[in-house]
């Protein structure tokens, strides 16, 4: 006899009664851990420290992370975001520092910083790209959400549409605007809701694409209605999880003739069990933050108007619903979201997805790690997509 396999929820749910049991102490903690999944942030994580910076010549010396010690071209915020530099190769190094090419700093005093954190923009707005923009507003189920247009070299037909990932904003799609534009698509970089540019939903918390993705419908809407007869989207981590809960469950999905992801969730218990494990959680914790999530009583204890359908966001059990080409770009190294979802979702669709494996490269910075590699894989798979019609 086969046993049948549990809904995630519900296996979840069996999991928090045995571990709300353990005590007060441990739900407490556990509530907390699934605020923190699901509240936008409002400060920081200042990890690296800022040990040396001589301007004139270009250097910066840096604490030694994974992701200081990654190479390629980089973005660094410090002075509580206020401050933004450009941080470019790695010139030497050793067990605590690493020193590094100081490209640029576009905004605040660096001299004066002791701590940063590391991103993976280089570009803030499209005014960076030297290239036409213009703001736009897309009409989403709770108001008008701002966008950033980029008109293409084609004839205006071939649109792609730019998810950001979670705790960021739009500027993330920038760096992908070059590849799309040198193959004709017009550039739409849209915000979505509580990402701090979008107006916010009711409850002010993040769905993890089970409510953003309507956004993304209203997006393809306003493509359409602007001449798009050829939409892709392109979502990076948590948009990645956003575009593929469009492709599955919008009405206006047959628009859409490829989809690009970048270091995606495809699986969210998976992501969630990486990340409490490599912060040393323990998993009576972790499933009882899951279940409080995907209840609907305890997920209102977190802020949640309406729970987590884990089982509605794992694209790798639902791969037989996928139809759209579809291009992955993930690195084995990427330290936040693990590229096993990734594998796993190739593996069950090779026929409908490509997987662009790299290694070194850190979570959604491919492009910073690698840009020619990773323009020339998007440049190749769009010049495959070709014509194809929705």
């Amino acid at each position: 006899m086969t046993e049948r396999r549990r809904p995630v929820s519900t296996a979840l749910a069996m999991l928090a009664v045995g571990a709300l049991a353990t005590g007060l102490g441990a739900a407490v903690v556990a509530m907390r851990v699934a605020r923190n999944v699901v509240t936008p942030p409002t400060r920081r994580r200042y990890d690296i420290e800022v040990l040396a910076v001589d301007e004139e010549a270009g250097v910066i010396v840096l604490s030694r992370t994974p992701d200081t010690v990654a190479p390629g071209r980089y973005s660094m915020w410090f002075d509580r975001d206020r401050g933004h530099a450009r941080i470019g190769e790695i010139i030497g190094h050793d067990e605590h520092s690493v020193t590094r090419q100081l490209h640029s700093v576009q905004r605040g005093d660096l001299s004066r910083a002791s701590r940063a954190r590391w991103a993976g923009w280089w570009y803030l707005t499209p005014a960076d790209l030297a290239v036409p923009f213009s703001d736009v507003g897309i009409r989403t189920p709770i108001g008008v959400a701002p966008a950033w247009r980029i008109d293409g070299t084609g004839s205006g037909s071939d649109w792609v549409i730019q998810v950001h990932g979670r705790a960021v904003t739009r500027a993330e799609g920038l760096r992908a605007v070059n590849a799309f534009t040198e193959a004709g698509y017009t550039s739409l970089l849209i915000s979505y809701r509580n990402d701090g540019d979008a107006p916010a939903s009711i409850d002010g918390r993040y769905a993890l694409g089970d409510d953003e993705w309507r956004d993304v419908e209203a997006a393809i809407a306003y493509a359409l209605d602007e001449g798009a007869t050829r939409i892709v989207l392109m979502g990076w981590s948590m948009g990645g999880a956003t575009v593929l809960q469009c492709i599955t469950r919008s009405v206006l999905a047959e628009q859409v003739v490829g989809v690009v992801l970048e270091s995606p969730v495809v699986d969210w218990v998976r992501v969630l069990r990486f990340q409490a494990a490599a912060s040393g959680l323990p998993a009576v914790v972790r499933d009882a933050a899951m279940a409080m999530l995907a209840s609907h009583s305890a997920s209102q204890w977190v802020g949640l108007d309406e729970p987590i359908d884990f089982d509605r966001l794992d694209i790798v059990a639902r791969a037989a619903e996928l139809t759209i080409p579809m291009l992955v770009l993930h690195s084995v190294d990427d330290g936040f979201v693990p590229s096993d979802g990734s594998v796993a979702l190739a593996a069950a669709r090779p026929d409908v997805v490509r997987l662009e494996h790299f290694a070194v490269a850190r979570h959604t910075k491919l492009w910073n790690y690698d840009a020619p590699r990773w323009e020339r894989a998007i440049g190749a798979w769009l010049a495959e997509l070709g014509d194809r019609q929705p």
